[in-house]
């Protein structure tokens, strides 16, 4: 992996794809362990933009019924998360009574974790789990459980695999980290 620029910053590498392919794994298998032949089918609802890739490489692993949907969360801009969620897509499916397995990309400070847990059960949802391909444990300081992660991360913003810096990198197959933020 070589160093990249995105937007006028430079970007070198931090986890290679071998890495984030064996969390999706890790992810997987415990998701399969939970619900293979628990007679539950849960909705996988993806956040979109950032969990698309993770989304997409989680869904052919799971071994259990399940539906898919998405909604559409906003609460960064540039580098930093303005702590305010905002809806820019939102959801259509009804919840009453059903499992709701929220697929996220990163989990930081957990707002957007705390306001969706909350929309999820005004719509009806009876159980909300959360899975994200990557946690700042340094900075989540919320009371909702996570229950499934790929992995921890230090508190550094990074791109690449679904993440973005102002809509650029997702594409990137590896995740870079801000050069400035290496350690």
């Amino acid at each position: 992996m070589e160093s990249i620029r995105i937007n006028g910053k430079d970007f070198v590498p931090y986890i290679s794809n071998d890495k984030i392919i064996a969390a999706v794994d890790k992810v997987a298998a415990e998701l399969n362990n939970d619900f293979f032949g628990s007679g539950v089918t849960p909705v996988i609802l993806c956040v979109l933009n950032g969990s698309i890739i993770f989304c997409g490489h989680l869904m052919p692993r799971l071994k259990f019924s399940c539906e898919l949907a998405s909604i559409r969360l906003k609460s960064y801009e540039g580098t930093k998360s303005t702590g305010d969620v905002k809806e820019v897509i939102g959801l259509d499916i009804d919840l009453s009574g059903r499992t709701v397995i929220i697929v996220e990309d990163i989990v930081d400070t957990g707002a957007t974790i705390e306001s969706l847990v909350s929309q999820l059960k005004e719509k009806g949802a009876v159980d909300v789990r959360i899975c994200t391909f990557s946690l700042k444990t340094d900075v989540y300081k919320r009371n909702i459980k996570i229950d499934y992660m790929g992995m921890e991360i230090a508190n550094k913003f990074i791109v690449g695999w679904g993440l973005d810096y102002d809509q650029m990198g997702r594409q990137l197959a590896d995740i870079y980290i801000l050069k400035d933020q290496l350690e």
